[in-house]
């Protein structure tokens, strides 16, 4: 004989069929103060009384008869149990509905109520909005449910999902979940759960390494299991966190202005693909033939998000700094030169490169201690990059020899020429 449908043990039942984990029964405290029900739940009433329950000859309220009669379906006296569900069966949709919106209705009722099959869609969309409809009822719904419509606006509840993740597992083994709520569902389990236990424990075996500085980075980076929106997998956390030398404490992002923050957008995967082969590129062209290894720590690190780029920068050590310097978007690019552990001599290599962004090469001149560094300075103005007006204030500085070489340098601009010019004849007048 079927179990039935308002027995606690038929949920559990489905529920191990299924292969879900059996979530924890509710608890059948009463909400009720009446004492006719409290007689009736407890077990005191005599048969009679239980009976007339049963068949809803008491004169209760629409949430105490079915508070009653849930409890009734597992009397040990099965004439009284089959009344009871006969009852149940009887109750019309709408004062169902009204129980089922209804913050005051008894747990029993609830679970009862998401666990039953013939409940009406409408019904079952009211237990799934009600806030008051405990976790596992809710959770039990979602396992019984065939309404594909109900899954959607249980996947939505994204609080609901964290704080219950076996919401998550039943609505993945309902086959009448739509795609919408599978993949509702799928994106908080891999968010909230798969991917920081990932990333806590690779943050955990950094630590216990005396990495600190890449445990951090790894705990708050936001690229990391994100290869749908073209962003690096946890595995490649392992290889980035290498990179990473600077903790937290050292560095200041104040130099970071609100008017640029529209440049922490992030790209499209498009746009992270160009840049990793133009990185790749830029780098054959002036060291030759590329390692497989760093293409590969390259690519990692240019389809990670503009904001892990941007900290990377300011964290990593000189591999990943001589990478992000060339990136195309100027905060990451100058993030590198606020990093704290940048030498004189990669200064000094940024300053000549032509392909670097003028933001980047107007920083170096505008910092005190670099302005002192003849060999910095001289690059700079050399340097067709770099913006006019720190070339003009770098010129009066030059060795007049050097002087004369702008003057006849045509990768440099007209204005920058001249003006060489004019200081040279100055100085040999």
């Amino acid at each position: 004989m079927p179990l039935a449908p308002c027995s606690p043990r038929a949920a559990t039942a489905r529920w191990l069929t299924v292969g879900v984990p059996v979530f924890p029964l509710m608890s059948n405290a009463s909400t009720s103060t009446n004492p006719v029900v409290q007689a009736v739940l407890s077990g005191k009433a005599p048969a009679g009384a239980r009976m007339a329950a049963a068949r809803g000859l008491l004169p209760l309220a629409q949430n105490e008869l079915l508070e009653v009669l849930v409890a009734l379906c597992a009397d040990a006296d099965a004439e009284i149990a089959r009344a009871a569900e006969a009852t149940l069966g009887e109750q019309e949709p709408d004062a169902l509905l009204g129980v089922a919106s209804s913050q005051e209705a008894a747990p029993s009722v609830l679970r009862y109520l998401a666990t039953r099959p013939e409940s009406a869609r409408e019904v079952q969309e009211a237990l799934a909005l009600n806030p008051s409809v405990p976790d596992e009822a809710v959770a039990a719904l979602a396992l019984a449910t065939r309404e594909g419509q109900v899954l959607e606006i249980i996947s939505i509840n994204q609080q609901r999902l964290i704080r219950a993740p076996e919401l998550i597992e039943a609505i993945l083994h309902n086959p009448a979940r739509t795609p919408d709520a599978e993949r509702r569902a799928r994106e908080t389990q891999r968010e909230f759960f798969e991917k920081e236990r990932g990333r806590g424990q690779i943050a955990g075996e950094l630590r216990a390494r005396g990495m600190s500085a890449a445990a951090e980075f790894v705990e708050s980076a936001v690229s990391f299991d994100d290869q749908e929106g073209g962003g690096v997998s946890l595995e490649d956390a392992w290889l980035i966190a290498e990179h990473i030398e600077v903790d937290d404490l050292e560095i200041d992002d104040a130099w970071l202005p609100s008017e640029r923050i529209e440049e922490w957008l992030d790209e499209s995967y498009e746009q992270r693909a160009a840049n990793f082969e133009r990185i790749v590129n830029e780098t054959h062209a002036e060291a030759g033939e590329v390692a497989p290894e760093r293409v590969s720590l390259i690519r990692r690190i240019m389809f990670m998000k503009v904001k892990d780029r941007v900290k990377l920068g300011m964290k990593g050590d000189r591999e990943a700094r001589a990478i992000l310097v060339r990136d195309s978007n100027k905060v990451v690019a100058s993030a590198v030169i606020h990093n704290p552990r940048i030498t004189d001599q990669e200064i000094e290599a940024v300053a000549a490169m032509r392909t670097v962004s003028d933001e980047v090469l107007r920083l170096i001149a505008l910092n005190r201690a670099w302005a002192r560094s003849y060999p910095i300075i001289h690059n700079l103005a050399r340097n067709p990059r770099t913006p006019l007006m720190s070339v003009m204030n770098i010129l009066p500085r030059l060795h007049t020899k050097d002087l004369k070489a702008i003057s006849q340098n045509r990768n440099v601009s007209e204005n920058v020429r001249r003006q060489a010019f004019r200081l040279t004849a100055v100085r040999e007048q």
